[in-house]
C-alpha cells in the first residue's frame, strides 16, 4: 500500500445501522492515534461479492462480517481458515494488496478471552459445560470449549434437530437434551452459557428454570442487551460468577484491528463504555 493511503475497514451486513463495532474501532484508531476509517457497509446479498472485491482498490484492507452474510462470505473468499471452515462462518476479512480475500472466524477466540477476562480463575476442564441454544454464534462457542478441554458440552435447544446436527458436525463431547429438559443440564457444570437470543431486548424472555446454579459456576450470556440479563441476574444471586456478554463483542474484534491496523488494542473500561454510549 503506498505510504499516503489511509487504511480502512469497516462491518458489512443489512441491516447494519445497529452494528456496535463503528464506536469500537473508532475508539480505538483514537486512541492508538492511528490514521485509518471504520464504516458500517450495508450490502445485500445479490451485491456481496462485486462489493467485497471492489474494497481493496478502494484502500479496504478488512472488514468485519456480520448477519446474514457470515455464511456466503466464506463462499466468495479466496482463503478460509481452518477455523472458520470448522464454524461454518467467518467474521473477519482481511483483504490483501492483491485482491485476495482471507476470511477468519474470531468469535470463539472472543469468547474464550471474555471468560478468561471476566473470571480469572475459570478452569474449563473441571466440569460440563451447559450450552442453551444451537444457532450461529452455538458453533464457535462450542468448537472454543472443546478447543480448551471442556470435558463434556450439555446442550438444549427449542428444536432438537439443531442440537442433534451440531452433535453429528463436533462428536461425542456433545450430550443433546430436550428442552423440556433444559433446567436439569446445569447441575455440575463448571460452565453455563446461553448463545441464544431468549432474554434479549425485544425477544421472549428466557425462562428455563435456574434452581441448580451455583456457586463456583461460571455464568455468561452472549446477549448483551440488555447487559444484566435474567440469566445472569439469578446466577450472581446464587453466587456464580458472571461474565456479560459484551466482551465477547470486544474480544473478537482485537485480531482484525491487529491485522489491519498494526497495533493489539486492549480491553478495558473505556473501551466498554465507548461502545456502550
Amino acid at each position: 500500500m503506498s505510504l499516503h493511503r489511509i487504511p480502512l475497514a469497516g462491518v458489512i451486513g443489512s441491516p447494519v445501522a445497529h452494528s456496535r463495532s463503528p464506536r469500537l474501532f473508532s475508539h480505538w484508531l483514537r486512541k492508538y492515534g492511528i490514521a485509518g476509517h471504520y464504516v458500517p457497509m450495508e450490502i445485500a446479498d445479490d451485491k456481496l461479492e462485486a462489493a467485497l472485491r471492489s474494497l481493496p482498490d478502494l484502500g479496504f484492507v478488512g472488514a468485519n462480517v456480520t448477519i446474514p452474510h457470515k455464511e456466503t462470505v466464506m463462499e466468495i473468499a479466496d482463503h478460509v481458515s481452518e477455523r472458520a471452515t470448522l464454524i461454518g462462518a467467518a467474521n473477519t476479512l482481511v483483504l490483501k494488496e492483491d485482491g485476495s480475500i482471507h476470511a477468519d472466524n474470531t468469535d470463539g477466540f472472543g469468547f474464550i478471552e471474555n471468560l478468561r477476562q471476566g473470571a480469572p480463575g475459570w478452569d474449563p476442564t473441571t466440569g460440563p459445560a451447559a450450552v442453551f441454544g444451537a444457532g450461529g454464534a452455538c458453533r464457535a462457542v462450542i468448537a472454543s470449549l472443546i478447543d480448551v478441554g471442556v470435558p463434556e458440552i450439555r446442550l438444549s435447544n427449542r428444536s432438537r434437530e439443531r442440537a442433534e446436527q451440531l452433535r453429528q458436525d463436533f462428536g461425542d463431547t456433545i450430550v443433546v437434551y430436550d428442552w423440556v429438559q433444559a433446567g436439569n443440564i446445569v447441575e455440575d457444570c463448571a460452565t453455563v452459557v446461553n448463545t441464544s437470543s431468549l432474554g434479549m431486548t425485544g425477544k421472549p424472555e428466557f425462562r428455563v428454570p435456574l434452581d441448580a446454579l451455583t456457586s463456583g459456576m461460571v455464568v455468561t450470556d452472549l446477549v448483551y442487551t440488555p447487559l444484566q440479563t435474567r440469566l445472569l441476574a439469578e446466577a450472581e444471586a446464587a453466587g456464580c460468577t458472571v461474565v456479560d456478554g459484551l466482551g465477547m463483542l470486544l474480544h473478537q474484534a482485537v485480531p482484525g484491528f491487529e491485522r489491519w491496523f498494526g497495533t493489539r488494542p486492549e480491553i478495558d473500561e473505556e473501551t466498554r463504555a465507548a461502545v456502550l454510549r
